[in-house]
């Protein structure tokens, strides 16, 4: 296993698998905990605006994260970060199962998510390393497909574990699976060919983007609980922004940035971030709002609320490696293009819902988004990886899963704060009157308002597509 030609034609399935199965335990373990938070108010007899940053400080570490890892990975060898990602997810799984307090499970939570990062971006690096670009979309196509199969899963294993045994078990159950991971990954992913040479790593750069996105990340969630003109929220907004433009200036000077910016003047790889972007952004906000809708205005309980839900990551899962298999075979763009506009579709399907909704018009509706997303995701995270050459896989990984996660705490922060501000307005309630209590009427035109926005959104991410593969054919035509 020194030899990335000679090793990986006979066991790239194997890294295939390692891959999933790390993407596999990262989704789960992010969506699985939700259910047990309820239980950890009552455990650690502490409010809910505290025991929601067990799951806040998981994505706030991983997303801050995710630019330093990929190049971090670039630098000392992405099997070795992988490994140690490995490591890392499963000792903060371990700890999070024995912690103490809440300060030291939200803590420790924050490890979790910085394994968790290292797991879903290197294992989309060496996907695209070992596979050809032939066979690149059905790979990332299954390991897309496996990582939705866990966002689908996680509420239910949580809560069955949580139920048979203790909300810790839901922690220290994934200890067992990373363990096989890492075994796996140990075995099979080829040792990276350094070829002598030697590489450094910025650190200046890698503590800006850190602290940039921290801040970010910071004024996005605080701000839905304290108005997001607060002069805290409005502080941390200045702080990002001010330390993103150190950012650039530091990498533009550097020899080895942590990101190379000349990644962002390829229009493939700008304009697939910046469509996957668009995606999460909407469907993060969507699914957010679903609930108040499903429970508050049509009155179903909690149990078929989650069943109607499960609709866009189900068929999310079946649709991926079909849509890998398709751009394998008549190429990214076409695909990309198909995907974007059933989501589009789906929208303009779900704009329509009202109070008297049936349970076939809601799933109908919500059924060309689920088959969108699954068309468009593979083939454009495909074009993202293919962009880019092999030994800059490790970053476009990493700002890959950057834009996923920055489009869903976007989308939950300005969805959201959109919807309550329109249901206010349309109601003509005082400002600060809570959206939930309002006439469903005022709740339900703020949800159509809701996806107007994400309407123009998806209509400028296909404008955009279309105009990549317009851009591609003029490239190819002699």
């Amino acid at each position: 296993m020194t030899d990335v030609e000679t090793t990986v034609p006979l066991g790239r399935r194997y890294v295939l698998a390692a891959s999933a199965l790390g993407s596999f335990s990262a989704s789960v373990m992010a969506t699985g905990v939700n259910v047990v938070l309820p239980g950890l108010v009552e455990a650690f007899e502490a409010p809910f605006a505290t025991v929601q940053w067990v799951v806040l400080s998981y994505v706030l570490a991983s997303l801050a994260l995710l630019p330093v890892i990929g190049r971090l990975g670039e630098v000392i060898g992405k099997r070795r970060v992988f490994l140690a990602g490995f490591m890392l997810f499963g000792l903060g799984s371990a700890l999070c199962a024995l912690a103490p307090s809440i300060e030291a499970l939200i803590a420790l939570r924050a490890l979790q998510g910085v394994g968790g990062a290292v797991l879903t971006s290197l294992g989309l690096a060496l996907v695209t390393d070992v596979y050809p670009s032939e066979l690149r979309g059905r790979a990332l196509g299954v390991n897309g497909a496996v990582m939705s199969a866990g966002v689908v899963f996680g509420p239910s294993l949580g809560g069955l574990i949580a139920d048979a045994v203790s909300w810790r078990w839901v922690f220290g159950s994934g200890v067992l699976v990373v363990a096989a991971g890492w075994y796996l990954a140990w075995r099979v992913v080829p040792r990276d060919a350094s070829g002598g040479v030697t590489r450094r790593f910025d650190v200046p750069g890698a503590v800006t983007i850190v602290l940039s996105l921290a801040a970010l990340s910071l004024a996005l969630t605080t701000g839905q609980a304290q108005g997001f003109t607060a002069p805290s929220v409005l502080a941390l907004f200045a702080a990002a922004a001010s330390l993103a433009l150190v950012f650039v200036v530091i990498e533009s000077r550097v020899s080895e940035p942590v990101v190379d910016l000349r990644l962002f003047s390829v229009p493939a790889f700008s304009i697939g971030l910046v469509t996957g972007l668009c995606t999460f952004v909407a469907i993060s906000g969507v699914i957010l709002l679903m609930p108040f809708y499903l429970e508050g205005v049509l009155g179903y309980p909690p149990r078929h609320v989650g069943l109607l839900m499960a609709v866009v990551p189900m068929v999310l899962v079946v649709m991926a490696p079909v849509a890998g298999w398709a751009a394998d075979r008549v190429g990214e763009r076409p695909v990309t293009v198909v995907g974007l506009t059933s989501i589009l579709l789906g929208y303009l399907l779900v704009g329509q819902l009202d109070e008297s909704t049936t349970v076939p018009r809601y799933l109908l509706s919500f059924l060309p988004v689920g088959l969108g997303m699954g068309t468009f995701q593979t083939p454009n995270n495909s074009a993202i990886m293919g962009a880019v050459k092999r030994v800059r896989s490790g970053t476009a990984g990493g700002l890959l899963v950057l834009t996923r996660n920055l489009g869903q705490v976007l989308g939950i922060a300005v969805l959201a704060s959109v919807w309550a501000a329109r249901a206010v307005t349309r109601a003509g309630a005082p400002i600060g009157s809570e959206a939930t209590d309002l006439p469903v009427a005022a709740q339900v035109g703020a949800l159509h308002d809701v996806l107007l926005v994400v309407q123009l959104v998806i209509a400028a991410a296909l404008a955009l597509a279309l105009w990549d593969w317009w851009r591609l054919g003029r490239e190819r035509t002699p």
